[in-house]
């Protein structure tokens, strides 16, 4: 650790300490664990959509945010169980060299998969006995996203070889789901029903793991699919703004008439310059 970086940390737990402290600030001393977990996972999802923007600043700015929440809430468990800042980093800093035998011992890994799957090993081990954390794919937590559980619970299972071998079997597996949907859709007469929402979902979990096998984020593209839609809508409510209509007055032609001119105009944009660090 650098001087600055250990000046910084040192800095921002002094702020933390002194928010706190009896001169402090009175919102942040009403602050419990409980309070605090709506910032947390808030933060949490600012720096994932930072990092996902490519602008390097903005993504320094809100995991600064977030380590601070982290420090903020280990002063609060300090204060209520004597767990603070040290323990929980030395906890941290053990386990990650435990975790690491080929870095910090004598085993010996022939890859990142390897390395990967080793580590699920040593934490079944660390878990001990009982029937849900006795399982490499352990527990999840239920706020969870889908995606993210879905591609971590595959990402477990590939470590120890349960995988397609190749992204044939993938495909194989989303066109068989598919199938599936409209013979499940066949048998209700098109509408819907557990059986048909049951093959949605194994569809679903069929595209995540195509995802994963390529190493792309579901949850990230999802939501960049979900942007764009709501902008190429957006086109369409103005341009039809400009007739002084809504799309309930339009129809489907027209409207993806628009929708097409939308695509056009944002494929003829000027490319953004590329965020610092980036190629470009």
């Amino acid at each position: 650790m650098t001087t600055a970086d250990r000046d910084a940390f040192e800095k921002l737990l002094g702020v933390c300490r002194k928010l706190r402290g009896p001169d402090g600030c009175p919102w942040d001393r009403a602050q419990t664990l409980e309070t605090m977990t709506p910032y947390l996972i808030e933060e949490a999802v600012e720096s994932v959509e930072a990092i996902a923007s490519g602008d390097a600043d903005h993504a320094a700015e809100e995991l600064g945010d977030l380590g601070f929440l982290v420090i903020f809430c280990l002063e609060l468990l300090r204060e209520r169980h004597g767990i603070g800042v040290a323990a929980a980093l030395d906890r941290a800093a053990e386990k990650l060299m435990r975790r690491h035998p080929h870095v910090y011992g004598d085993a010996v890994v022939s890859d990142g998969q390897r390395a990967y799957q080793q580590w699920q090993e040593i934490k079944k081990t660390e878990k001990g006995a009982g029937a849900a954390k006795s399982s490499l794919l352990g527990e999840q937590p239920r706020s969870l996203p889908a995606l993210v559980a879905a591609y971590r619970l595959q990402e477990k299972a590939a470590a120890v070889g349960f995988d397609w071998p190749s992204l044939d079997g993938t495909l194989a597996k989303i066109h068989e789901e598919t199938g599936e949907i409209v013979h499940a859709l066949a048998g209700t007469g098109g509408d819907s029903s557990p059986e048909v929402a049951g093959e949605i979902g194994d569809l679903l979990f069929a595209v995540v793991n195509l995802a994963r096998k390529l190493r792309i984020d579901p949850e990230r593209e999802l939501r960049s699919t979900s942007h764009r839609f709501r902008d190429r809508f957006v086109h369409i409510e103005r341009r039809l703004a400009e007739s002084g209509r809504t799309p309930s007055q339009s129809n489907l032609e027209e409207m993806d008439t628009l929708w097409e001119e939308a695509k056009r105009l944002a494929r003829s944009a000027p490319a953004e310059p590329p965020a610092q660090g980036d190629t470009p």
